[in-house]
């Protein structure tokens, strides 16, 4: 036995129902039984020959980049673009998503999770004004279809055979990473190409890369050309970290700018949060807290000084001036992969190129240590 959606065969995931095998390892996006067909979804089609509408013009290191990736996608090939965080993945893809759309083809962005898809989906808006864009993610699933679909990568079932073209962002996070159901999901709702983007791809992805076997295209300068924020490390017992932490926000808060504090857990957000609240505009967010749209719309209103998260927010969120700060940053919960993205969030806007982060743990980690030589070696090739 085979399942049409997911291709499982273990035989220890399937069950039976009045005479009918159904497969128990995708029963979670709907039911599907052994021998069924999936049915194409049905989809709307625009011929649009436009162009977004950009704040700023692409640098010509962006555009080469557009017009390298374009290039491969339309040779039939997948191609996965490599780009520091805040090089301009998103605007990046605007050239691919024309050309499609002039084709009548359809296009959707699917990203792992649903904080991002709605950021996406803003950014899509502002520059396709002429275009219909909807986010489907939880509590967004009351429309699914649109000229773009912005998705997160469980709502790919929704769309069997859909896309002419499938952008996969940040391919190297939870819960997209290491999950072969997902990867099914994609390659199911795929007809056409894929377009892969990621500022830190996993260690499989660069072993393809080096071996030319997935065509690639890097960006490592932002669009302003300042260099990547690299991190202090700064060492020490908790109660210390807590000490530079606090003067750390003191400086940057006297200097007109707000602090993302990370901390690797749940519990830990309520207890930070609470003990800075005492001293600053301070609150708290991670995957279960209820009003995360309010609070970030409160942050970027600027009616908060400091919001203290998990690795929630570690993709994604632009935030202009925003400065960052990891607390505990030795622990397990932060990756290599999760640091880098973490200081992605400083000195990616026009009007603040410039900022700081700093790593507070009890020792440098491998990963701490490998976060700081990678920034420096995106740094010195560009």
């Amino acid at each position: 036995m085979k399942c049409p959606r997911c291709q499982n065969e273990d035989p220890r995931l399937f069950g039976y129902d009045k005479g009918t095998y159904y497969c128990r390892k995708c029963i979670a996006f709907s039911r599907v039984n052994i021998g069924d067909t999936i049915a194409p979804c049905v989809l709307s089609h625009r011929v649009w020959k436009g162009h977004p509408s950009l704040e700023y013009e692409l640098t010509k290191y962006q555009k080469a980049c557009s017009l390298q990736a374009l290039k491969i996608l339309q040779s039939g090939k997948d191609v996965f673009v490599y780009a520091a965080a805040g090089a301009g993945k998103t605007e990046i893809t605007f050239e691919s998503i024309c050309a499609y759309l002039s084709q009548g083809k359809k296009v959707c962005f699917a990203i792992s999770r649903r904080q991002v898809v709605l950021e996406i989906a803003a950014r899509l808006r502002k520059a396709f004004p002429e275009l219909s864009v909807v986010e489907v993610a939880q509590d967004y699933t009351s429309i699914t279809d649109a000229d773009l679909i912005v998705c997160t990568m469980h709502q790919l079932y929704r769309y069997p055979y859909g896309f002419d073209l499938l952008i996969l962002d940040e391919v190297d996070a939870f819960p997209y990473a290491g999950n072969d159901l997902l990867e099914k999901l994609v390659e199911l709702s795929c007809k056409g190409q894929k377009m892969y983007l990621s500022a830190t791809p996993s260690l499989s992805m660069l072993e393809q890369m080096e071996k030319k076997t997935m065509e690639v295209v890097q960006l490592f300068q932002r669009p302003h050309g300042k260099p990547l924020i690299v991190p202090q490390v700064k060492e020490g017992s908790l109660f210390r970290q807590l000490i530079l932490l606090f003067w750390f926000c003191v400086k940057c808060i006297r200097a007109h700018k707000q602090v993302l504090v990370f901390v690797p857990r749940k519990e830990d957000c309520a207890w930070l949060s609470f003990l800075l609240n005492r001293f600053f505009k301070a609150r708290g967010i991670h995957s279960q807290t209820k009003e995360k749209d309010e609070l970030l719309d409160r942050f970027r209103n600027r009616e908060l000084d400091i919001l203290v998260c998990t690795t929630l927010l570690e993709r994604g969120i632009t935030i202009g001036s925003v400065q960052v700060a990891v607390l505990e940053a030795q622990h397990a919960v932060f990756t290599t992969a999760s640091l880098i993205q973490i200081f992605g969030r400083v000195g990616r806007t026009f009007k603040d190129p410039y900022g700081k982060g700093v790593c507070l743990c009890r020792y440098a980690s491998p990963s701490v240590r490998q976060c700081v030589r990678i920034l420096r070696q995106m740094n010195d090739s560009v």
